[in-house]
């Protein structure tokens, strides 16, 4: 295996787009938005409105940053600029490739448990099966991994059209009731609307994972931070047309108890359709696990260019990707699926995501202090402190629904 030093940009703004977009939906979404809908109710597109508004804040400061930094291993190079500490920027280094690991972990295991009830063949089996396959594809190439990538993106974002296109008679009731989605001020009402924007914020997560590919983005300062922002303003469109049918469609508590929640308004039409919209969210959790084998990969490389750990900073000359990374990423991904309590370790995920978007919006706030304007993209100074803000209330929250 030859060793090439630097990583292939062959990645343009409409795969940029897709790849985003896929990391945005991922598989939470499908499964996600019962939970929310039992939670937030009828103001459930109040609760995604305010949930996209906190993520925005912080993905508007990654895109600056991406515009400024355009390298693997964004965060830690971000803390780093800000903060003159190599010892920090490894850490976070580590945390990012921590979440990546174990949200492909967990992905995996969600979707063995699924094959399995289709075909009861040893959960093992399928486990190591998915991630060898992920792992092919990953190792194959960047830019058959964006395709592969923008492929069930396309499928994805077509089921929760088509979910839009069946239940398109929930517009006409909207128009008739519009008024009924203004919340009032009680306090029970707005707790539901709090948790419904905590649960969905994390269908937003996956805008960060774009920065650690802008070696191989072309164009990246200017590439880059406009598909940060078309991916979050095209999900957040989606997201809020399905959230109205969701609400409208069925009865919401049979919608908030379904496991598949959106299979359920399929149902209602054809069996054909439920399978589709079912094995839809299964290609959505295979094509999030597969991006986060490639963000952590990418965080491992751009971290081992500066430290010990050499092999993992080694690009393969045919393949031109990052072997000895992602074979790591892989193996680590192995042992969380197969031995450790995910939830515990996804709840901690959860966490060190929010920790990170706030270290992150410090870390602009530091260097445009220092530094001011630059010749990329720019955000306004106030900005990074709204998303410090925000960030730091969720958290807060988060952590108080563990204690």
């Amino acid at each position: 295996m030859e060793t090439e030093t630097e990583l292939k940009r062959v990645i343009s703004l409409p795969f940029l787009i897709f790849y985003g977009v896929g990391t945005i939906v991922g598989g939470g979404f499908y499964a996600l938005l019962g939970e929310v809908v039992g939670a937030a109710g009828l103001f459930t597109p109040v609760a995604l409105f305010l949930a996209t508004l906190i993520a925005l804040f912080s993905a508007l400061s990654y895109a600056e940053l991406s515009s400024r930094y355009p390298v693997s291993a964004g965060e830690a190079h971000y803390v780093k600029e800000a903060f003159s500490s190599e010892n920090l920027a490894q850490i976070v280094g580590w945390l990012v490739i921590f979440t990546g690991v174990v949200s492909t972990a967990t992905l995996t295991v969600a979707m063995a448990r699924f094959l399995v009830e289709l075909l009861p063949i040893s959960n093992l089996v399928y486990i190591v099966g998915l991630v060898l396959f992920m792992g092919a594809i990953a190792i194959w190439g960047i830019k058959e991994s964006v395709w592969f990538s923008t492929i069930i993106t396309i499928i994805e974002v077509g089921g929760l059209l088509f979910i839009i296109y069946i239940a398109s008679d929930s517009f006409t009731m909207l128009q008739n009731n519009y008024q009924e989605l203004i919340p009032p001020m009680n306090l029970e009402v707005w707790q539901g609307i709090f948790v419904g924007i905590f649960l969905i914020f994390y269908a937003f997560i996956g805008f960060e994972d774009m920065v650690n590919i802008a070696q191989e983005v072309k164009d990246v300062k200017r590439t880059l931070p406009i598909a940060i922002m078309v991916s979050i303003a095209v999900t957040f469109v989606i997201y809020l047309l399905v959230a109205v049918v969701a609400i409208y469609s069925m009865d919401m508590k049979t919608f908030a108890d379904a496991h598949a929640p959106l299979a359920q308004i399929a149902k209602q039409h054809s069996h054909l359709g439920y399978l589709a919209i079912w094995s839809i969210g299964i290609l959505a959790g295979l094509n999030g696990a597969l991006v986060q084998i490639i963000m952590a990969s990418r965080v491992l490389y751009g971290i081992s260019k500066k430290n010990r750990l050499k092999i993992f900073s080694e690009v393969n000359k045919t393949t031109q990707t990052p072997i000895y990374a992602t074979l790591f990423v892989m193996v680590i991904v192995l042992l969380l699926a197969l031995g450790f309590d995910l939830v515990i370790l996804a709840k901690s995920t959860s966490t060190i995501i929010l920790v990170l978007f706030a270290l992150i919006n410090i870390a602009l706030i530091t260097i445009k202090k220092r530094e001011g304007r630059h010749s990329g993209f720019n955000v306004p100074l106030w900005l990074p402190y709204v998303g410090f803000i925000s960030s730091s209330i969720v958290l807060i929250i988060h952590v108080g629904s563990l204690l």
